[in-house]
């Protein structure tokens, strides 16, 4: 709270000088001389990579994620249609986004992804993890052929993508991701870079407070058992408004901030308010002029 209210009195030059030195952190990230830098934790990689075997197991370890796309899939959908990427024909259709592209970065072993494909988008999953990209190719094998034939997984990450893929996507969908990232500025700036003017970056992640590390670390992972042990870094969590601030940056202005709410107890996520724990983002690459 005491950090919320820093923020809002911060004066315009303030402003502008915070501005200025994400643009350098992010000239920095960019211009390294290592071209093979990617912002991966290999450690995040093989973590999440043990739980490859279950990762369809809609019962297993998995199961938040699963659920969570009771709220993911319409956030999109209502999303693109409400910045008019979606004919009026096609809103009330189970086509609704028909010949609409999307790039789902850290897709893991394709819940998501799956589930856009099934309301026509042609969606580009890609992860850094090898096992997890196998998992999902194995699964879209035991689907509808017309659902399989509008996905394609790569084992990528976003900085080897988006250079090849300059401004082609009309949504960028980074759900749950983010908390596992080490250089944000670097990691939103390729999300960002990916995705065509208009279109819109989708973010779900954690927030950083102290309610986050007791729901999202302590009961999850240690009481509950909801997810497996240092699944989560407290450091790596961002608050909405830092979020904000980097996604403004690289011109992107948000248009809807929700807070999410999981009821473990029956597996269901919920809206809600308050964004201290879970929460979820859209915002919209501005048309530069």
């Amino acid at each position: 709270m005491l950090l919320i209210q820093s923020f809002k009195v911060l004066n315009l030059s303030a402003s502008k000088l915070c501005r200025q030195s994400i643009r350098c952190l992010s000239q920095h990230s960019t211009n390294r001389t290592d071209p093979s830098h990617s912002n991966v934790d290999q450690q995040e990689v093989d973590r999440l990579s043990q739980l490859a075997a279950e990762w369809w197991d809609p019962a297993g370890r998995i199961k938040p994620l699963h659920s969570m796309n009771a709220l993911r899939v319409p956030l999109i959908r209502d999303g693109l249609i409400a910045t008019g990427f979606v004919p009026k024909e096609q809103i009330k259709s189970p086509q609704v986004l028909k010949d609409l592209n999307i790039l789902e970065v850290g897709c893991g072993g394709g819940i998501l992804t799956e589930s856009l494909a099934r309301i026509r988008a042609n969606v580009v999953g890609i992860d850094p993890g090898e096992k997890l990209i196998q998992v999902a190719q194995n699964h879209a094998q035991t689907i509808d052929p017309n659902v399989a034939g509008r996905i394609r997984y790569l084992v990528e990450t976003i900085e080897e993508h988006s250079p090849k893929n300059v401004g082609i996507y009309d949504a960028v969908v980074a759900s749950e991701v983010l908390e596992h990232v080490n250089d944000k500025v670097s990691f939103i700036e390729h999300c960002v870079m990916a995705l065509k003017p208009g279109g819109s970056i989708f973010i779900t992640t954690l927030n950083k407070t102290n309610a986050s590390w007791l729901a999202g670390i302590v009961a999850a992972e240690y009481v509950l058992e909801l997810v497996p042990k240092n699944t989560h870094d407290w450091e790596k969590f961002i608050s909405p408004l830092e979020l904000k601030r980097i996604l403004s940056t690289f011109n992107c202005t948000t248009i809807l901030e929700h807070g999410m709410f999981y009821e473990f107890w029956r597996n269901q996520w919920s809206w809600c308010s308050r964004t201290d724990v879970n929460y979820a983002l859209q915002a919209v690459k501005q048309v530069e002029v």
